[in-house]
This record gives C-alpha cells, structure tokens and sequence, in this order.
C-alpha cells in the first residue's frame, strides 16, 4: 500500500466521462467513464474510502470491496451495484457494509491486520483476502491470505511461503506485501503477488533502475506449487519520496493458469500518479520458490506487454488506483474491465470506479 451503512442503496455518484478515448479504435481496450463516490460516504455505521480492492460477484451481479485501513473502523467490506453499459457507468449504489472474524467471532482491533485485495471464490463464494502484517521496530507480524464466509465469519489461512515470513533480515519490506491476489484455472488455483521486492531480493525500483518482485501459485487447498520473478517499471519520474509496486493481479482469463494483468502504480511526490496495466505470461519463466535471493541469480521473469495506461484516458485523474477486475460482459461480446482507487481518507483524493470495455 503506497499511502499518502447507508441502509439499501446509497448513489450520488458523478459521472465525469462516457466518451471512448480517441484512440479507442486502434487498440483493444475503450473507455467506457468513471464514478466519484462521495468523499467518506456511510454504508451502516462505516465510511466509505480506502478501497483498495474490486470483484465482481457473479452470483449477485454486485461488486464487492475491500477497505485497506483500520483506522476507520474493523476490518470490513462493502458491497455495491455498478451499472455498465456500452454508454457508460451508471450510479454506484452501495448496498452494504460487512465486518470480518477473527477465529473467536470478534472483529480485527485497530491496527491488527492490513486488508489489501479481496476475491470471491469461483467454486463456492465465499471471500479470499490478503492482509500484508507488520514490519516495525518493535513488531514482526507474517501476511496472510484468509478465507471467510460470506457473513466475514473466519473459515481459514492458506500457508504462505517461507520467503513471505517477516524476519529480521529477510521478508517482505512494510507495506509492500500480499498486495494483489485472483483465482486461476477455474479457480483451482490462489495466485498472489508482493507489492515490492522481499529484503532479500534487492532495493526498491527507482527512477534509474527497476525491481523484482515475487508471484506465488498455489493450489485453492494451499499447497504452493511455484513462485515467478515479476520485473517492475522504472519510477516514471526523479524520485523524490515516493515509489512504486504491484497493487492488484488479475487472471486474464478464468481457465488459463499462465496468463495475468498486473497493475503498477507509482506515486512521485509533486508529480502524481501513474498507474499501468500489464498482460502478463508465466509460462518459461524461472520457478524462483527455491531462490533464496534474486539478486544476481540467472532467472527468467515472467514476459509482460503493455495492456494501458491511465494517462491515456479522459479521466478527472489519476489517482491510487489499486484494484480491479473482470466484469460482465457487454452485448457487443466485449469484457468489462472496472477499476478502483484508495482515497486514504484524504479530502484532497478521490474514490474512483472506472471502467473499461476489452476486446
């Protein structure tokens, strides 16, 4: 995470584009507009910001999101109805707002858990969630990916791989950790990606250099089956505090076990935000599980092309977008792609929901 319940159905959202961008026709993805949520908006007894996640349920036709802070209120997820069409994006509804359990019943206290990316399963609907723990002086608390039911009720933790474990000298680096995570092959498979390399992998990406962060495979039981060496962008401009990393991963196709889209986002203090969207294939790219460290190891990561960039598009802005997901498909036999940004509460950003049509 790079930082800077209105009962029923709760909208006022303004709809700032419909128009496809002009260079829609030449590439295979076209704008379909965004929504602004109102600034802390309430769904029952939370305010609605920091969503840091999308997914679309197919069993309700509703979105559900994740808030990445908690701060605000115990760990929770929102619910929303988010109208797409051919001539745009209708007005998000929030429809609900639920807590999750921990193993006891009780909820996450303040500052416990770190909620990043939230799925829910293709198989039997319930939720699959990624927590990134903590890293301080004076704490060491291991990320997570956890299942609950629909209610939040606490079912499991998948195992995650030792490299992921916080340790002293080794690990994830704070608040760049279990930060995307998506269902593959039918959901058979979890696959979860690190925002930023572990401490053993080498520095964070800057402007003169990229970086090398870690995709995990494992089976829905959570038996890990391969770990891939993802090359992040260069910082996109002169670093002056800000940085850069994996906010969401996204099964480009839900039988294909190889393919992905993967998002970077990048903030650069004064200049703003870029946020890219990647197709990505694991197929003959190195199996790193056993890697103890990437730097200087001849590996293979995995091959990755240019999907979009937001700048590319008429939006108000671009801002901490962090997560996404298929949606359904249009009539034109196009996929829906819709997009959401993290506001960290701040009056000065915004909650976005974009959407996108993909041929």
């Amino acid at each position: 995470m790079l930082k800077r319940l209105a009962t029923g159905a709760l909208a006022g959202c303004l709809l700032l584009s419909v128009a496809p961008a002009a260079h829609a026709s030449a590439t295979p993805v076209r704008f379909l507009g965004e929504r602004i949520v109102p600034h802390a908006l309430a769904v029952g007894n939370y305010p609605v910001g920091e969503l840091s996640s999308i997914d679309y349920d197919p069993r309700t036709g509703e979105y559900v999101f994740i808030a990445d802070d908690t701060a605000e209120g115990p760990a929770r997820f929102f619910t929303a109805k988010v109208p797409l069409g051919s001539a745009g994006v209708g007005p998000v509804s929030f429809t609900g707002a639920g807590l999750f359990r921990q193993p006891d019943g009780s909820t996450y206290p303040e500052g416990s858990v770190d909620p990043e990316e939230m799925r829910v399963d293709p198989v039997t609907g319930a939720y699959f969630w990624s927590q990134e723990g903590e890293r301080s002086a004076t704490v060491l608390a291991d990320p997570s990916i956890r299942v609950a039911r629909r209610d939040g009720g606490y079912v499991r933790d998948l195992p995650i791989p030792d490299d992921e474990r916080m340790r002293p000298e080794s690990g994830p680096r704070r608040n760049l950790v279990l930060e995307g995570l998506t269902f593959a092959a039918g959901g058979t498979l979890v696959v979860s990606s690190l925002e930023g390399p572990l401490l053993q992998d080498g520095p964070v990406a800057t402007a003169e250099h990229g970086a090398l962060s870690r995709i995990t495979v494992q089976t829905r039981g959570g038996t890990i089956l391969a770990q891939y060496a993802y090359p992040q962008e260069p910082v996109f401009a002169p670093d002056a505090g800000g940085g850069t990393g994996v906010s969401s991963i996204l099964a480009a196709d839900p039988l294909d076990p190889s393919r992905y889209l993967v998002m970077e986002r990048a903030f650069v203090p004064g200049v703003g935000d870029k946020v890219r969207i990647y197709r990505i294939d694991t197929r003959g790219a190195t199996d790193v599980l056993h890697t103890p460290s990437l730097v200087g190891a001849q590996v293979r990561p995995v091959r990755k092309e240019l999907l979009l960039d937001l700048d590319d598009y008429p939006l108000s802005k671009v801002d901490n977008v962090e997560g996404m997901t298929w949606g359904p498909r249009l009539p034109s036999g196009e996929r829906t792609l819709v997009l959401v940004s993290d506001d960290n509460f701040s009056p000065n950003q915004i909650t976005q929901v974009i959407a996108f049509a993909v041929r």
